[in-house]
Protein backbone atom coordinates (compact mmCIF):
# COMPACT_ATOMS: atom_id res chain seq x y z
CA UNK A 1 0.00 0.00 0.00
CA UNK A 2 0.89 3.43 -0.20
CA UNK A 3 -0.53 6.83 -0.07
CA UNK A 4 -0.47 9.45 -3.00
CA UNK A 5 2.85 10.15 -3.75
CA UNK A 6 4.41 13.79 -4.31
CA UNK A 7 6.28 13.90 -7.69
CA UNK A 8 5.38 17.61 -8.19
CA UNK A 9 3.08 19.19 -6.22
CA UNK A 10 1.20 15.63 -6.65
CA UNK A 11 4.01 13.35 -5.82
CA UNK A 12 6.59 14.05 -3.99
CA UNK A 13 9.57 -9.27 18.69
CA UNK A 14 12.52 -9.24 19.46
CA UNK A 15 16.34 -8.82 17.52
CA UNK A 16 17.18 -12.63 16.20
CA UNK A 17 15.56 -14.52 13.09
CA UNK A 18 11.61 -14.48 12.68
CA UNK A 19 10.68 -18.33 12.91
CA UNK A 20 8.85 -19.70 9.75
CA UNK A 21 5.77 -21.14 10.27
CA UNK A 22 4.39 -24.11 8.20
CA UNK A 23 2.39 -23.64 4.88
CA UNK A 24 -0.23 -25.85 4.28
CA UNK A 25 -1.36 -26.77 0.70
CA UNK A 26 -3.89 -23.82 0.99
CA UNK A 27 -0.75 -21.31 1.06
CA UNK A 28 1.46 -20.43 -1.55
CA UNK A 29 4.78 -21.79 0.15
CA UNK A 30 7.95 -19.82 0.70
CA UNK A 31 10.75 -20.59 -1.63
CA UNK A 32 13.86 -22.29 -0.89
CA UNK A 33 15.47 -18.61 -0.15
CA UNK A 34 16.53 -17.53 3.31
CA UNK A 35 14.17 -15.25 5.35
CA UNK A 36 15.64 -13.64 8.44
CA UNK A 37 14.48 -11.05 10.52
CA UNK A 38 16.48 -8.77 12.84
CA UNK A 39 15.55 -5.33 14.63
CA UNK A 40 18.89 -3.16 15.34
CA UNK A 41 19.56 0.47 17.09
CA UNK A 42 17.82 2.90 15.35
CA UNK A 43 18.39 6.78 16.34
CA UNK A 44 17.31 8.27 19.59
CA UNK A 45 13.94 9.98 18.93
CA UNK A 46 13.33 13.37 21.02
CA UNK A 47 10.60 11.38 23.98
CA UNK A 48 10.55 7.95 22.48
CA UNK A 49 10.78 4.71 24.77
CA UNK A 50 14.35 3.15 23.91
CA UNK A 51 12.82 -0.09 23.14
CA UNK A 52 11.32 1.86 19.84
CA UNK A 53 14.32 3.56 18.88
CA UNK A 54 14.77 0.65 16.64
CA UNK A 55 14.65 -0.55 13.20
CA UNK A 56 13.52 -3.82 11.69
CA UNK A 57 15.04 -5.32 8.58
CA UNK A 58 13.78 -8.51 6.69
CA UNK A 59 16.03 -10.01 4.76
CA UNK A 60 15.41 -12.24 1.78
CA UNK A 61 18.46 -14.10 0.00
CA UNK A 62 21.92 -16.20 0.95
CA UNK A 63 23.65 -14.55 3.65
CA UNK A 64 26.69 -15.48 0.94
CA UNK A 65 24.98 -12.71 -1.26
CA UNK A 66 27.26 -9.73 -1.02
CA UNK A 67 24.96 -6.68 -3.19
CA UNK A 68 22.11 -5.78 -1.55
CA UNK A 69 18.47 -4.26 -2.64
CA UNK A 70 16.91 -2.32 -0.08
CA UNK A 71 13.06 -1.56 -0.06
CA UNK A 72 11.41 0.82 1.71
CA UNK A 73 7.55 -0.40 1.62
CA UNK A 74 5.07 2.93 1.27
CA UNK A 75 2.24 4.99 3.30
CA UNK A 76 0.60 2.19 5.75
CA UNK A 77 2.99 -0.80 4.56
CA UNK A 78 5.99 -2.56 5.93
CA UNK A 79 8.39 -5.15 5.66
CA UNK A 80 6.42 -8.34 4.73
CA UNK A 81 4.95 -6.72 1.84
CA UNK A 82 8.27 -6.97 -0.17
CA UNK A 83 8.37 -10.57 0.33
CA UNK A 84 6.86 -12.56 -2.67
CA UNK A 85 8.78 -9.83 -5.04
CA UNK A 86 12.49 -10.63 -2.71
CA UNK A 87 12.14 -13.95 -3.37
CA UNK A 88 11.69 -13.57 -7.07
CA UNK A 89 14.22 -11.13 -7.28
CA UNK A 90 16.94 -13.50 -5.38
CA UNK A 91 15.67 -16.70 -7.58
CA UNK A 92 17.10 -14.86 -10.66
CA UNK A 93 20.19 -12.93 -9.14
CA UNK A 94 21.68 -15.22 -6.55
CA UNK A 95 24.40 -12.83 -5.89
CA UNK A 96 21.94 -10.30 -4.08
CA UNK A 97 19.74 -10.28 -0.99
CA UNK A 98 16.51 -7.93 -0.79
CA UNK A 99 16.47 -6.23 2.56
CA UNK A 100 12.99 -4.60 3.55
CA UNK A 101 12.89 -2.05 6.50
CA UNK A 102 10.38 -2.48 9.27
CA UNK A 103 9.85 0.74 10.49
CA UNK A 104 9.46 1.61 14.06
CA UNK A 105 5.71 2.30 14.40
CA UNK A 106 4.93 -1.23 13.54
CA UNK A 107 6.30 -2.54 16.92
CA UNK A 108 3.35 -0.82 18.35
CA UNK A 109 1.08 -3.84 16.54
CA UNK A 110 -0.60 -6.57 18.52
CA UNK A 111 0.29 -9.92 16.15
CA UNK A 112 -1.09 -12.35 19.29
CA UNK A 113 -4.04 -13.63 17.28
CA UNK A 114 -2.96 -13.53 13.61
CA UNK A 115 0.30 -15.23 14.91
CA UNK A 116 -2.02 -18.50 16.45
CA UNK A 117 -4.56 -18.27 13.18
CA UNK A 118 -1.06 -18.39 10.89
CA UNK A 119 -0.22 -21.20 12.98
CA UNK A 120 -3.69 -22.98 12.45
CA UNK A 121 -4.43 -22.96 16.36
CA UNK A 122 -7.56 -20.75 15.87
CA UNK A 123 -9.83 -19.49 12.81
CA UNK A 124 -9.64 -16.85 10.67
CA UNK A 125 -13.13 -16.37 12.43
CA UNK A 126 -11.53 -16.53 15.92
CA UNK A 127 -9.02 -13.55 14.50
CA UNK A 128 -11.69 -11.40 12.74
CA UNK A 129 -13.68 -11.36 15.97
CA UNK A 130 -10.63 -10.37 18.44
CA UNK A 131 -9.66 -7.58 16.47
CA UNK A 132 -12.44 -6.46 14.83
CA UNK A 133 -16.01 -8.39 15.80
CA UNK A 134 -15.75 -7.15 18.99
CA UNK A 135 -17.10 -3.41 17.71
CA UNK A 136 -20.51 -4.40 17.00
CA UNK A 137 -20.55 -8.02 19.57
CA UNK A 138 -19.84 -7.02 22.80
CA UNK A 139 -19.80 -10.28 24.30
CA UNK A 140 -16.55 -11.39 22.71
CA UNK A 141 -13.66 -11.46 25.49
CA UNK A 142 -10.48 -10.63 25.69
CA UNK A 143 -10.81 -8.48 22.56
CA UNK A 144 -7.84 -6.26 20.77
CA UNK A 145 -7.00 -2.98 22.86
CA UNK A 146 -7.12 0.51 20.97
CA UNK A 147 -3.54 2.52 22.00
CA UNK A 148 -4.47 5.94 22.69
CA UNK A 149 -3.20 8.51 21.13
CA UNK A 150 -2.41 10.54 24.03
CA UNK A 151 -0.13 7.52 25.54
CA UNK A 152 2.02 7.74 22.02
CA UNK A 153 2.46 11.62 21.65
CA UNK A 154 6.40 10.99 20.66
CA UNK A 155 5.46 9.57 17.61
CA UNK A 156 4.27 12.70 16.67
CA UNK A 157 8.30 13.22 16.04
CA UNK A 158 8.50 9.75 13.52
CA UNK A 159 8.92 12.74 10.53
CA UNK A 160 11.73 12.30 7.94
CA UNK A 161 14.47 13.28 10.36
CA UNK A 162 13.86 9.83 11.95
CA UNK A 163 13.37 7.56 9.79
CA UNK A 164 15.98 8.60 7.39
CA UNK A 165 18.50 7.67 10.54
CA UNK A 166 16.52 4.66 10.72
CA UNK A 167 17.40 3.78 7.13
CA UNK A 168 20.72 5.10 7.31
CA UNK A 169 21.59 2.26 9.91
CA UNK A 170 20.19 -0.06 8.20
CA UNK A 171 22.56 0.76 4.94
CA UNK A 172 25.68 1.01 6.71
CA UNK A 173 24.65 -2.74 7.39
CA UNK A 174 24.37 -3.43 3.72
CA UNK A 175 27.48 -1.97 2.96
CA UNK A 176 29.93 -3.97 5.69
CA UNK A 177 29.40 -7.08 3.15
CA UNK A 178 31.41 -5.07 0.56
CA UNK A 179 29.28 -5.55 -2.19
CA UNK A 180 26.97 -2.84 -4.19
CA UNK A 181 24.35 -1.32 -2.13
CA UNK A 182 21.09 -0.28 -4.17
CA UNK A 183 18.35 1.79 -2.40
CA UNK A 184 14.64 1.93 -3.03
CA UNK A 185 11.16 2.12 -2.32
CA UNK A 186 7.47 1.79 -3.50
CA UNK A 187 4.78 4.93 -3.03
CA UNK A 188 5.98 6.96 -0.24
CA UNK A 189 9.24 4.58 -0.47
CA UNK A 190 10.18 6.25 -3.62
CA UNK A 191 10.01 10.02 -1.67
CA UNK A 192 11.85 8.12 1.39
CA UNK A 193 14.74 7.00 -1.23
CA UNK A 194 14.83 10.43 -2.74
CA UNK A 195 15.04 12.03 0.81
CA UNK A 196 18.15 9.92 1.77
CA UNK A 197 19.88 9.93 -1.38
CA UNK A 198 19.86 13.57 -1.05
CA UNK A 199 20.07 14.07 2.68
CA UNK A 200 22.85 16.06 3.79
CA UNK A 201 24.86 14.08 6.04
CA UNK A 202 28.49 15.69 7.22
CA UNK A 203 28.12 17.85 3.81
CA UNK A 204 27.62 14.81 1.88
CA UNK A 205 24.91 13.24 -0.10
CA UNK A 206 23.45 9.83 1.44
CA UNK A 207 23.84 8.79 -2.19
CA UNK A 208 27.54 8.81 -1.82
CA UNK A 209 28.83 4.89 -1.44
CA UNK A 210 25.53 3.93 -3.10
CA UNK A 211 25.46 2.31 -6.76
CA UNK A 212 21.76 2.49 -7.68
CA UNK A 213 18.18 4.32 -6.52
CA UNK A 214 15.19 2.55 -7.56
CA UNK A 215 11.59 4.38 -7.71
CA UNK A 216 8.02 1.70 -7.25
CA UNK A 217 5.38 4.09 -8.78
CA UNK A 218 6.69 6.87 -5.99
CA UNK A 219 9.49 9.95 -5.65
CA UNK A 220 10.29 13.11 -5.17
CA UNK A 221 10.06 16.00 -8.18
CA UNK A 222 12.22 19.06 -8.02
CA UNK A 223 9.59 21.54 -6.32
CA UNK A 224 8.24 20.86 -2.80
CA UNK A 225 4.35 20.44 -2.19
CA UNK A 226 3.59 24.08 -0.28
CA UNK A 227 5.32 27.24 0.67
CA UNK A 228 6.67 28.18 4.00
CA UNK A 229 3.58 29.25 5.03
CA UNK A 230 1.43 25.82 4.32
CA UNK A 231 3.78 23.97 6.05
CA UNK A 232 4.26 26.47 8.97
CA UNK A 233 -0.02 25.85 9.13
CA UNK A 234 0.22 22.26 8.80
CA UNK A 235 2.68 21.43 11.09
CA UNK A 236 1.23 24.02 13.60
CA UNK A 237 -2.11 22.06 12.91
CA UNK A 238 -0.39 18.48 13.66
CA UNK A 239 0.83 19.60 16.69
CA UNK A 240 -2.42 20.30 18.63
CA UNK A 241 -2.91 17.61 21.47
CA UNK A 242 -6.16 17.09 19.72
CA UNK A 243 -3.99 15.90 16.78
CA UNK A 244 -3.75 12.25 15.77
CA UNK A 245 0.05 11.16 15.40
CA UNK A 246 -1.73 8.48 13.04
CA UNK A 247 -2.66 8.95 9.08
CA UNK A 248 -6.65 8.28 8.37
CA UNK A 249 -5.64 5.18 4.98
CA UNK A 250 -8.72 5.46 2.68
CA UNK A 251 -10.91 6.92 4.81
CA UNK A 252 -10.17 4.32 7.68
CA UNK A 253 -8.79 5.60 11.42
CA UNK A 254 -5.47 3.95 12.56
CA UNK A 255 -5.39 1.39 12.82
CA UNK A 256 -8.68 0.25 11.35
CA UNK A 257 -7.04 -0.36 7.82
CA UNK A 258 -4.69 -2.58 8.80
CA UNK A 259 -7.00 -4.91 10.79
CA UNK A 260 -9.04 -5.10 7.80
CA UNK A 261 -6.26 -6.09 5.56
CA UNK A 262 -4.23 -8.38 8.00
CA UNK A 263 -7.33 -10.36 8.74
CA UNK A 264 -9.10 -10.02 5.31
CA UNK A 265 -6.05 -11.49 3.85
CA UNK A 266 -5.70 -14.51 6.49
CA UNK A 267 -9.05 -15.18 5.60
CA UNK A 268 -8.11 -15.86 1.97
CA UNK A 269 -5.39 -18.07 2.42
CA UNK A 270 -6.72 -20.42 5.50
CA UNK A 271 -10.88 -20.44 4.45
CA UNK A 272 -11.31 -18.91 1.20
CA UNK A 273 -14.13 -20.40 0.14
CA UNK A 274 -16.40 -19.87 3.18
CA UNK A 275 -18.84 -17.55 3.28
CA UNK A 276 -17.34 -13.90 3.32
CA UNK A 277 -16.91 -13.20 7.38
CA UNK A 278 -16.35 -9.33 6.28
CA UNK A 279 -19.97 -9.07 4.51
CA UNK A 280 -21.55 -9.88 7.66
CA UNK A 281 -19.68 -7.32 9.77
CA UNK A 282 -22.24 -4.40 10.26
CA UNK A 283 -19.23 -2.13 10.62
CA UNK A 284 -17.79 -2.92 7.36
CA UNK A 285 -18.81 -0.33 4.53
CA UNK A 286 -21.02 -0.46 2.60
CA UNK A 287 -19.14 0.44 -0.89
CA UNK A 288 -16.96 -2.39 0.14
CA UNK A 289 -19.49 -5.58 0.15
CA UNK A 290 -20.84 -6.52 -3.48
CA UNK A 291 -24.48 -6.93 -3.73
CA UNK A 292 -24.79 -10.66 -3.63
CA UNK A 293 -23.01 -13.27 -0.43
CA UNK A 294 -19.36 -13.92 -1.50
CA UNK A 295 -16.54 -15.89 -0.03
CA UNK A 296 -13.74 -14.70 1.92
CA UNK A 297 -11.59 -14.67 -1.29
CA UNK A 298 -14.67 -12.98 -2.99
CA UNK A 299 -14.76 -10.27 -0.76
CA UNK A 300 -11.30 -9.53 -0.20
CA UNK A 301 -10.52 -8.90 -3.85
CA UNK A 302 -13.53 -7.12 -4.87
CA UNK A 303 -12.68 -4.58 -2.07
CA UNK A 304 -8.86 -4.24 -3.31
CA UNK A 305 -9.15 -5.07 -7.31
CA UNK A 306 -9.10 -2.28 -9.30
CA UNK A 307 -12.43 -2.22 -10.78
CA UNK A 308 -14.24 -2.77 -8.15
CA UNK A 309 -12.57 -1.05 -4.82
CA UNK A 310 -13.25 2.70 -4.13
CA UNK A 311 -11.58 5.43 -5.46
CA UNK A 312 -10.43 5.89 -1.98
CA UNK A 313 -8.58 3.31 -1.52
CA UNK A 314 -7.04 3.53 -4.92
CA UNK A 315 -3.11 3.17 -3.45
CA UNK A 316 -3.99 -0.39 -2.19
CA UNK A 317 -5.39 -1.48 -5.25
CA UNK A 318 -3.83 -4.46 -7.81
CA UNK A 319 -5.18 -6.10 -11.06
CA UNK A 320 -7.10 -9.06 -9.20
CA UNK A 321 -9.45 -10.62 -11.05
CA UNK A 322 -13.31 -10.56 -10.95
CA UNK A 323 -16.46 -12.55 -8.69
CA UNK A 324 -16.51 -16.03 -10.08
CA UNK A 325 -19.50 -16.15 -12.76
CA UNK A 326 -21.65 -18.62 -10.77
CA UNK A 327 -21.69 -20.15 -6.86
CA UNK A 328 -23.56 -19.01 -3.90
CA UNK A 329 -21.61 -17.95 -2.01
CA UNK A 330 -19.81 -16.15 -5.05
CA UNK A 331 -16.00 -16.81 -4.95
CA UNK A 332 -12.94 -15.24 -7.11
CA UNK A 333 -11.69 -15.79 -10.58
CA UNK A 334 -8.16 -14.94 -11.01
CA UNK A 335 -7.37 -16.73 -13.63
CA UNK A 336 -7.04 -14.11 -15.87
CA UNK A 337 -5.20 -11.76 -13.42
CA UNK A 338 -2.01 -9.70 -13.62
CA UNK A 339 -1.57 -10.46 -9.51
CA UNK A 340 -2.67 -13.92 -8.19
CA UNK A 341 -4.78 -13.36 -4.94
CA UNK A 342 -2.96 -15.56 -2.72
CA UNK A 343 0.24 -14.42 -4.29
CA UNK A 344 -1.64 -10.64 -3.00
CA UNK A 345 -2.73 -11.67 0.37
CA UNK A 346 0.12 -13.32 1.42
CA UNK A 347 1.88 -10.13 1.01
CA UNK A 348 -0.11 -8.77 3.27
CA UNK A 349 -0.98 -11.29 5.85
CA UNK A 350 3.14 -11.63 6.41
CA UNK A 351 2.02 -15.44 5.50
CA UNK A 352 4.89 -18.02 7.10
CA UNK A 353 6.41 -15.13 9.01
CA UNK A 354 5.57 -14.32 12.87
CA UNK A 355 4.83 -11.39 14.52
CA UNK A 356 4.80 -9.45 11.32
CA UNK A 357 2.59 -8.69 8.23
CA UNK A 358 2.51 -6.38 5.02
CA UNK A 359 0.13 -3.64 6.11
CA UNK A 360 1.81 -1.00 8.42
CA UNK A 361 -1.24 -0.69 10.92
CA UNK A 362 -0.30 2.79 12.41
CA UNK A 363 1.16 5.53 9.94
CA UNK A 364 2.95 8.52 10.90
CA UNK A 365 1.52 11.88 9.63
CA UNK A 366 4.81 13.50 10.45
CA UNK A 367 6.87 11.46 8.06
CA UNK A 368 4.11 12.13 5.38
CA UNK A 369 4.04 16.04 6.34
CA UNK A 370 7.76 16.21 6.02
CA UNK A 371 7.53 13.98 2.35
CA UNK A 372 6.11 16.91 0.53
CA UNK A 373 8.92 19.30 1.22
CA UNK A 374 12.18 16.61 -0.24
CA UNK A 375 11.62 18.46 -3.54
CA UNK A 376 14.27 16.62 -5.13
CA UNK A 377 16.77 17.42 -2.77
CA UNK A 378 16.70 21.15 -3.72
CA UNK A 379 16.51 22.90 -0.46
CA UNK A 380 13.11 25.49 0.07
CA UNK A 381 11.92 27.14 2.96
CA UNK A 382 9.29 24.37 3.92
CA UNK A 383 12.31 22.11 4.97
CA UNK A 384 13.37 24.62 7.52
CA UNK A 385 9.85 24.32 9.25
CA UNK A 386 10.33 21.17 8.98
CA UNK A 387 13.49 20.16 9.70
CA UNK A 388 14.07 17.89 6.76
CA UNK A 389 17.64 18.35 5.78
CA UNK A 390 17.20 17.16 1.90
CA UNK A 391 19.59 19.25 0.54
CA UNK A 392 22.84 17.79 -1.84
CA UNK A 393 20.38 16.72 -4.76
CA UNK A 394 22.77 18.39 -7.06
CA UNK A 395 25.21 15.94 -5.61
CA UNK A 396 24.84 12.94 -6.16
CA UNK A 397 27.71 10.68 -7.60
CA UNK A 398 27.69 10.45 -11.46
CA UNK A 399 28.09 6.91 -11.74
CA UNK A 400 24.74 6.26 -10.03
CA UNK A 401 22.11 3.99 -11.69
CA UNK A 402 18.49 5.16 -11.43
CA UNK A 403 15.31 3.12 -11.99
CA UNK A 404 11.81 4.68 -12.19
CA UNK A 405 9.11 2.33 -12.82
CA UNK A 406 5.66 4.34 -13.17
CA UNK A 407 1.96 2.63 -12.67
CA UNK A 408 -1.31 4.33 -12.22
CA UNK A 409 -1.01 6.77 -9.35
CA UNK A 410 2.73 8.02 -10.35
CA UNK A 411 2.94 7.13 -14.06
CA UNK A 412 5.20 9.62 -15.99
CA UNK A 413 5.73 12.13 -13.11
CA UNK A 414 7.74 8.92 -11.51
CA UNK A 415 10.09 9.19 -14.59
CA UNK A 416 10.12 13.01 -14.53
CA UNK A 417 11.04 13.06 -10.75
CA UNK A 418 13.73 10.44 -11.81
CA UNK A 419 15.01 11.88 -15.03
CA UNK A 420 15.27 15.49 -13.03
CA UNK A 421 16.97 13.98 -10.27
CA UNK A 422 19.64 12.34 -12.43
CA UNK A 423 19.56 15.60 -14.38
CA UNK A 424 20.62 18.03 -11.71
CA UNK A 425 23.71 15.97 -11.00
CA UNK A 426 24.58 15.94 -14.14
CA UNK A 427 23.92 11.78 -14.05
CA UNK A 428 24.45 10.62 -18.03
CA UNK A 429 20.85 9.86 -19.19
CA UNK A 430 22.60 6.14 -19.60
CA UNK A 431 22.56 5.41 -16.26
CA UNK A 432 18.65 5.63 -16.34
CA UNK A 433 16.44 2.79 -16.61
CA UNK A 434 12.57 4.77 -17.39
CA UNK A 435 9.45 2.42 -17.46
CA UNK A 436 5.94 3.98 -17.95
CA UNK A 437 2.96 1.37 -17.32
CA UNK A 438 0.45 3.81 -15.94
CA UNK A 439 -2.21 2.27 -18.06
CA UNK A 440 -1.87 -0.96 -17.65
CA UNK A 441 -0.42 -1.62 -13.79
CA UNK A 442 -2.39 -0.45 -10.76
CA UNK A 443 -0.18 0.87 -7.62
CA UNK A 444 0.43 -2.25 -6.25
CA UNK A 445 1.16 -4.36 -9.78
CA UNK A 446 4.60 -3.72 -10.04
CA UNK A 447 5.18 -5.33 -6.57
CA UNK A 448 2.80 -8.31 -6.93
CA UNK A 449 2.49 -9.31 -10.58
CA UNK A 450 3.35 -12.82 -11.36
CA UNK A 451 4.99 -14.79 -12.82
CA UNK A 452 4.88 -12.15 -15.66
CA UNK A 453 5.67 -8.91 -14.21
CA UNK A 454 7.12 -5.94 -16.46
CA UNK A 455 8.82 -4.12 -12.99
CA UNK A 456 10.94 -7.37 -12.53
CA UNK A 457 11.61 -7.75 -16.17
CA UNK A 458 13.57 -4.10 -16.33
CA UNK A 459 14.82 -4.34 -12.77
CA UNK A 460 16.53 -7.76 -13.42
CA UNK A 461 18.87 -6.46 -15.96
CA UNK A 462 19.01 -3.32 -14.28
CA UNK A 463 20.42 -4.77 -11.33
CA UNK A 464 23.24 -6.82 -13.83
CA UNK A 465 24.69 -3.77 -14.51
CA UNK A 466 24.84 -2.17 -10.76
CA UNK A 467 26.60 -5.41 -10.18
CA UNK A 468 29.28 -5.32 -13.45
CA UNK A 469 29.91 -1.50 -13.07
CA UNK A 470 33.56 -0.93 -11.28
CA UNK A 471 33.58 -0.21 -7.48
CA UNK A 472 32.32 2.80 -6.19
Amino acid sequence: MGSRIRVGRRLAVATGAVALLCATAAQPAMSAAPVSFTRIAGVTSPGTPSKYNKVGILKVGAKKAKNVLVLNPGTSASAAYFVPLAQDIVAKRPGWQVWSVERRENMLEDHSRLDQAKAKKISPKAAFDYYLGYITDQSIQPHFQNIPDASVAYAKQWGMNTEIGDLRRVVLEAEKLRGKVVVGGHSLGGSITTAYATWNFGGKAGATGLDGLVFIDGGSGPMPSFTEQVATERLAEFNKPTTSPWLTFGGFPAPLAGLFNSTGSLGVLLDPDSPSIGQAFPALPANLKPSIPVTNAGLYGYALDSKTSPPSLIAAQAHLGALAASGDPRGWDDSKALTPLKRFATMFSGFGLKSLDGTAWYHPQRLTLDAGAVAAGNANPAQKVLNVQATKGKNLPKSLRIYAFGASLGGQRVLDAASALGKQSKIPNGQLTLVNRASTYAHNDPNSASPKNDFVKFLLPYLTKVEKDPAS
